[in-house]
């Protein structure tokens, strides 16, 4: 019986060594990659605005993204008046530094959307927002607006990018969604995104509101209203809605309307 338990007992210590020690390696793992899984993240964003932007094709080596992204300056607009805002206000020492994703869950930096007025379904929107400025000659030739909103299964987290003029569109992609592959997903589709630049945001004409929408059964192009439509996402109804809420929340007056407003009157 004793040489049965000290085998037991050997058995259940050697279980518990190994256990500690691979506890060990897989925390120091997680710890030491964590910094080059940071590095690997902002790389991602950074390539994201270009592409949104049409400043650089999907699947760039990381040399040509860093190159490319030294001529984009992020700024920091305060959402209710449309302005530029220091860094100083989000305890941050630089616009670059500020996280508007994780500033939206804090009740310091962040507002509570109610009822009718949250149509993205976001539930709470930053009350400072991280917009990426790209000049040419002089002038300013990009606007890339950070924007997301829930579609059917998910919440879609893109750039929408808007060429100087503050109403037409220079393109639009999404870097993180969960919708389903072959119907929402077709959000990542080239050939769907290649239909948004030249679109125009808004209908000055008329009124300050957004008009860019999804078209269900696609956009008719002889209409005279064609370029404020995109055609809708084939047998995703639900995705292609959400996607037109959240253009219309981010571009409506809780969005960048004052601030769009500002651009195209050289403010």
């Amino acid at each position: 019986m004793s040489s049965n338990k000290d085998t037991i007992s050997k058995t259940i210590t050697v279980a518990l060594l190994l256990c500690i020690v691979c506890s060990v390696l897989v925390a120091s793992s997680v710890i030491l990659l964590k910094p080059v899984q940071m590095q690997n993240k902002t790389l991602n964003l950074k390539e994201n605005i270009l592409a949104a932007a049409g400043l650089l094709k999907p699947g760039a080596p990381k040399a040509q993204i860093e190159s490319e992204f030294k001529k984009v300056t992020p700024r920091l607009v305060d959402l209710s008046t449309g302005e530029y805002v220091s860094a100083d206000l989000v305890e941050k020492a630089s616009a670059a530094d500020y996280d508007q994703r994780k500033a939206s869950k804090d009740p310091k930096f962040s507002d509570s959307l109610e009822g009718g007025i949250d149509i993205a379904s976001i539930k709470r929107r930053a009350k400072y927002a991280k917009v990426y400025l790209v000049e040419k000659d002089g002038r300013l030739d990009r606007i890339i607006l950070p924007v997301h909103g829930y579609g059917l299964w998910s919440t879609l987290y893109g750039f929408l990018a808007l060429e100087g003029d503050g109403n037409t569109i220079a393109g639009l992609g999404f870097y993180e969604h969960a919708e389903t592959p072959g119907l929402g997903g077709e959000v990542d589709n080239p050939r769907w995104k290649a239909l948004w630049p030249g679109k125009k945001v808004y209908n000055l004409d008329h009124s300050n509101e957004p008009a860019i929408s999804l078209i269900k059964g696609g956009v008719d192009t002889s209409r005279a209203d064609a370029i404020y439509g995109v055609d809708a996402l084939s047998g995703a109804s639900l995705t292609s809605r959400g996607v037109t809420n959240l253009l219309h929340f981010w571009l409506g007056e809780h969005g960048f309307q004052s601030y769009l407003d500002r651009i195209r009157k050289g403010a």
